[in-house]
């Protein structure tokens, strides 16, 4: 299961966070995000504890959608170091999302 995480602790879990972190921006109400849902999850098993992959739900954490200035969702943003590293709009391939997590991970 990804975790949901809000405005009060985004900061602790994605941007102190020791690996990279995938946050998928999402609504309850999207079909798109909940159709790109089982390949997020297949992509955290396959990842395992080398990054994390969470959730913010926009209608509950406005003030993180504007901060990140997610305009339409499915948004995903990922996190290395505590700062962007890579941004993705709309249903986005696992395979592309796999390839950008690689890409930030440290050896």
């Amino acid at each position: 299961m990804i975790a949901e995480l809000d405005a009060a602790s985004f900061r602790a879990e994605v941007i102190a966070a020791p690996t990279p972190v995938l946050v998928d921006f999402y609504a309850d109400w999207c079909g798109p995000c909940q159709a790109q849902n089982p390949m997020l999850e297949r992509l955290a098993e396959t990842v395992g504890n080398r990054a994390r992959l969470v959730k913010v739900n926009v209608d509950r954490s406005p003030e993180l959608a504007d901060l990140f200035q997610v305009r339409s969702i499915p948004t995903m943003i990922l996190f290395a170091d505590g700062k962007i590293a890579n941004r993705f709009t709309g249903i986005t391939p696992g395979q592309a999302l796999a390839k950008a997590i690689v890409a930030v991970l440290k050896d």
